[in-house]
């Protein structure tokens, strides 16, 4: 057995043999008297529905990671930091705004101290430049860093932005899809599913975007978030948008706070703009969409402006798709949504400009960036869509400096409590950046 698969992690074995020395075996399953609960996820089950022959039990709820049953156990060895430290540790060349550095350095303070706290920034304020300080430190210092969003698509946008900023350091990158094995490394990027598989293993944790489902309303990988720090382990949470659990985390000093409400070319986020369009499913049976939508589209590929098309549902791609290709037969474009499997693909090829646009549902909504981009929603109005998903639908457009506003427009069927409150805190937000603007003009 490799001893550093075992660093920092609780691995699935089966309960027989000789524990291995130097290996501590862990309890998977502890049980009540009426319930048992899972040591890996967390979760509470009665006996009944845990039930296997001959009193052993099991979890349902984490099964796909791998059955946890009294059966089992974990095996695990403390984490050892048995690193070899390569230097330059930063091999990244780029500079930060005062802003992001202001940002970075409170970061890096935070990290140093092993503090937890929150980075709220607007989308495409380059959070991602303003941790490199404070990986590098970390680093340097011999510890063990994650890195965990809840998408896959944002891990995979970080994955290499990491191993060029930090070239001489052995990063590791974790998914369900991964197909490279599991090596020790010490820097970790990861999906937060995959945290439920490490035990006091990081020094520092970095959760982006925090909000994003489904890590913000799943008590799982909160309990993995907490035991995948050691005892004294910082936490780094990274959004664009907060929700009411991390505002009260603030409100009661659990957790410090830096805030940058402009994009790390000083430029405000787009305005959304609302347009009515009655009844659009109606166009679709008749494989066509309203003559608005078409003509703005239209406007977008006149001025060789790439766009994504956010719709609510799957069950919408295939007649939209139909109602595009009869207009615009000869652009290239795709469909894509969480369960495609040619997805990574087909968002690899709108980065390397082989599609004109791409029409999708909600999984585009955050961490992928494609510059200079127009952005558009058929039917926002839709409960599909949260406040707080239509703010990162919307700042997908405007993340280049080349062109820093793009077009943002949000077609409805009826007015909707969650677009107007998506409208006021992208206008609250540059409000907030324009006063900024204006100090800083002055200094």
């Amino acid at each position: 057995m490799d001893f550093s698969d075992y660093y920092g992690r609780r691995i699935l074995e089966r309960r027989v043999g000789q524990v291995p020395a130097g290996v501590q075996a862990l309890p998977t399953i502890e049980i009540g008297a009426n319930t048992i609960r899972c040591c890996r996820c967390n979760h509470i089950t009665p006996k009944m529905k845990a039930a296997l022959p001959e009193n052993e039990y099991y979890c349902p709820h984490c099964i796909n990671l791998g059955r946890v049953s009294t059966l089992t156990r974990f095996y695990h060895v403390p984490e050892p930091n048995q690193f070899k430290i390569n230097y330059p540790v930063l091999t990244w060349n780029g500079k930060l705004s005062a802003l992001q550095q202001r940002a970075s350095e409170k970061v890096c303070r935070g990290m140093t101290a092993h503090l937890h706290q929150l980075l709220w920034a607007v989308t495409g304020a380059g959070k991602t430049e303003m941790m490199f300080a404070g990986i590098a430190a970390a680093i340097e210092r011999g510890e063990r860093i994650g890195i965990a969003s809840p998408r896959v698509d944002v891990c995979l946008e970080l994955f290499p932005r990491l191993k060029a900023a930090f070239a001489n350091c052995d990063i590791v990158l974790l998914h369900g899809r991964q197909e490279l094995p599991y090596h020790y490394a010490q820097v970790t990027v990861c999906t937060t599913h995959q945290l439920l598989k490490f035990y006091h293993a990081f020094d520092n944790l970095i959760i982006d975007e925090v909000d994003a489902f489904p890590y913000a309303a799943n008590d799982a990988l909160l309990y993995a978030t907490r035991q995948s720090l050691k005892e004294n382990g910082g936490c780094l949470y990274l959004t664009a948008t907060p929700g009411d659990v991390l505002l009260r985390e603030v409100k009661r000093q659990r957790l410090t706070v830096s805030y940058l409400p402009l994009r790390y070319h000083g430029h405000l986020l787009p305005q959304i703009i609302v347009r009515l369009i009655f009844e659009w499913r109606k166009y679709l049976k008749k494989d066509c969409l309203p003559s608005a939508v078409i003509r703005q589209l239209q406007r977008s590929l006149e001025s060789r402006h790439r766009f994504l098309l956010f719709i609510p549902h799957v069950a919408d791609l295939k007649s939209i798709e139909l109602a595009i290709r009869h207009v615009f037969a000869g652009k290239r474009f795709a469909t894509v949504h969480a369960n495609d499997p040619e997805r990574l693909l087909k968002v690899q090829k709108m980065r390397d400009g082989e599609y004109d646009f791409l029409i999708t549902t909600s999984i585009l909504e955050r961490g992928v960036t494609f510059p200079a981009i127009d952005v558009y929603v058929l039917g926002a109005d839709d409960p599909v869509f949260s406040s707080s998903s239509l703010v990162q639908i919307a700042g997908r457009a405007g993340r280049a400096k080349s062109r820093p506003d793009g077009t943002v427009i949000f077609w409805v069927n009826s007015n909707s409590h969650r677009v107007k409150q998506a409208v006021r805190q992208v206008n609250y937000l540059n409000k907030k950046g324009q006063k900024l603007k204006n100090e800083l003009s002055f200094v």
